[in-house]
């Protein structure tokens, strides 16, 4: 996998378009650190790669919420109190 700077997205962009196609995808940094994912779509697969992409995330997530209920000890929580807590965050509460 190959890093790029953000800079070089505005210096030298067709590099990186070029870069892009051979790596298939690159990794923009900022001041060191990874901010971005580059991956190049096809229009016909366009909606394909945004549904996998949003799944992976999702998935982050749930395992990240997991981590960070038994760590705080409420991995035994009842499915009433679950719901609750989901409709809770719904509204924004």
């Amino acid at each position: 996998m190959k890093f790029i700077n953000v800079r070089d997205l505005r210096t030298r962009p067709a590099e990186v378009w070029k870069d892009l196609k051979i790596e298939k995808e690159l990794v923009v940094t900022n001041n060191g650190k990874p901010i971005a994912l580059l991956t190049p779509v096809a229009e016909g697969n366009l909606e394909e790669t945004l549904h996998s992409i949003r799944k992976a995330r999702a998935s982050e997530a749930i395992t990240s919420m997991r981590k960070l209920s038994s760590r705080k000890g409420n991995q035994s929580l009842p499915m009433d109190e679950i719901d609750r807590e989901i409709r809770k965050h719904r509204k924004g509460e």
